[in-house]
């Protein structure tokens, strides 16, 4: 297929899907970064191996996995022109985000209160990681909620339909891809301790 064929609106959607996937190949090789360096880290004599994620982490976990659903329900409503449900299933969307956020922080509360900090001289380099990753998703995710809230305003004004529903599409797929990867960084960090 050549690229440069199209209409204008064609050409666009496309450019606006490949900004997508450059940003999440982007992100992709960040937290590759930062879970290599945590692998080399492990082998530090002041590694902490026993450590237990704060119960948060695991709550967080299945609110995310539940907030994938929602917005591929809201998906499947705007294919069928249920503009109801498509906003009804967003709205829900949204509201799991806040709750993953808040949980997250909830976990945060949870390692501090057992003495684990993320700099000062309580603090160990695995504690550093867990609340720099945990930190740097919970920034993809409010990115995340802003670009939710942009579909979930455009929905309201009528802008997606059973034929044109792009930009949910594309937030979807943004969604979908942070929690996939909450999934592998607290598979990462549970299993490579």
């Amino acid at each position: 297929m050549d690229l440069t064929q199209g209409t204008l609106k064609e050409k666009n959607d496309r450019a606006k899907k490949m900004m997508l996937w450059f940003g999440i190949v982007s992100l992709i090789m960040g937290f590759a970064g930062w879970t290599s360096a945590y692998i080399v880290s492990s082998s530090r004599e002041d590694w902490i191996a026993e450590l237990q994620l704060p119960s948060s982490f695991f709550i967080s976990t299945a609110v995310i996995i539940i907030s994938s659903f929602t917005y591929l329900f809201a998906k499947r409503s705007i294919q069928e022109n249920n503009t109801k449900m498509t906003t009804n299933w967003l709205l829900v969307t949204l509201g799991l985000g806040i709750v993953f956020i808040v949980m997250q922080f909830n976990g945060f509360s949870q390692m501090v209160a057992e003495g684990y900090y993320f700099t000062g001289p309580t603090s160990n380099i695995k504690l550093s990681y867990i609340f720099l990753i945990a930190t740097v998703h919970i920034v993809h995710v409010v990115a995340g909620i802003i670009s939710l809230s942009v579909v979930l305003y455009s929905q309201l004004k009528g802008k997606y339909s059973a034929q044109e529903h792009l930009g949910l599409t594309l937030g979807a797929t943004f969604w979908h891809f942070l929690d996939l990867l909450w999934v592998y960084l607290m598979g990462f960090m549970y299993f490579v301790g």
